[in-house]
């Protein structure tokens, strides 16, 4: 199993790899930088050649998250079986913009024998939280989210573990921007149930987004940060680092060195990121 978190700016896009399938998280696309946003492809599309891409997820509906162009490129380019979501819906642009997107293909889909199957998830609606049937090599675990804390958009993120099935599988926990508050509840319902190898920093490694608690139940192995170079919020930020690096072995960032994407594969007993450099 591979992960690869690609360095997109200040936003999020990251693809999971196991055996002969894919999984993509988030859509970001730097569409205002076009040399980026085709290195940006060019990793992407190198990353899943081989593989069937079975499925998108939309961690959120914010713009550095669910992008209209990337989202689009993704559903034309490799024709996932299903698109997740979170099922809240905050009334923006870019969430109508992305929902005109997903009915398009959807539409374009409709009577063909591979129609895009939409799963859009809240635990409180759900039968059950694990889902088996998505994929044959990889196993989903949802966390989040739940009306209990759906107060903003960041804590709407789908929290969401994902598994590597078989040999060389591990386990990579997909967090969006939920943040602080949302995470003592998520601590107190699954506890060490969080329990990861690889976790994404949530909210691009704000301090908001950082629980102590949270780090120590899922103990990582290696944290993946994805932020902008030189952004203007600061992230990654520096009191969040330090408290993933108290817990984890390895803690990488796509904003250090000038821009980097981050390949993470397990490596015997412990696990190894390289850095590409985005020029």
């Amino acid at each position: 199993m591979n992960v690869l978190t690609i360095y997109v700016g200040q936003g999020a896009l990251a693809a999971a790899q196991h055996f002969n399938e894919a999984v993509i998280i988030d859509s970001f696309m730097p569409v205002s930088d076009k040399e980026m946003t085709s290195k940006v492809k060019s990793q992407l599309n190198t990353f899943t050649r081989g593989k069937k891409v079975v499925g998108l997820m939309l961690t959120g509906f914010d713009d550095d998250h669910a992008c209209p162009d990337g989202v689009d490129f993704i559903l034309s380019s490799y024709q996932p079986d299903w698109i997740m979501y979170p099922r809240y819906y905050h009334d923006t642009d870019n969430a109508a913009s992305v929902f005109d997107v997903i009915r398009k293909h959807e539409r374009r889909r409709k009577n063909t024998n591979h129609p895009l199957k939409k799963l859009s998830v809240r635990l409180d609606k759900l039968d059950q939280r694990v889902f088996r049937n998505l994929a044959t090599c990889f196993e989903f675990e949802l966390f989040s989210p739940h009306i209990e804390d759906m107060d903003n958009s960041n804590n709407c993120s789908l929290v969401l573990k994902l598994t590597g099935l078989g040999t060389r599988g591990f386990s990579y926990l997909v967090t969006g921007d939920t943040e602080t508050e949302r995470w003592d509840t998520i601590n107190r319902l699954f506890g060490e149930a969080l329990k990861s190898d690889v976790m994404a920093a949530p909210h691009h490694g704000s301090k908001s987004g950082c629980n102590p608690k949270t780090v120590t139940l899922v103990s990582p192995n290696t944290v993946l940060i994805s932020a902008g170079v030189d952004n203007q919020y600061g992230h990654p930020d520096s009191e969040a680092v330090a408290v993933y690096q108290r817990v984890a072995n390895h803690v990488f960032s796509t904003n250090s060195d000038g821009g980097q994407s981050l390949l993470t594969r397990r490596n015997m007993n412990d696990f190894e990121t390289t850095a590409m450099a985005q020029g």
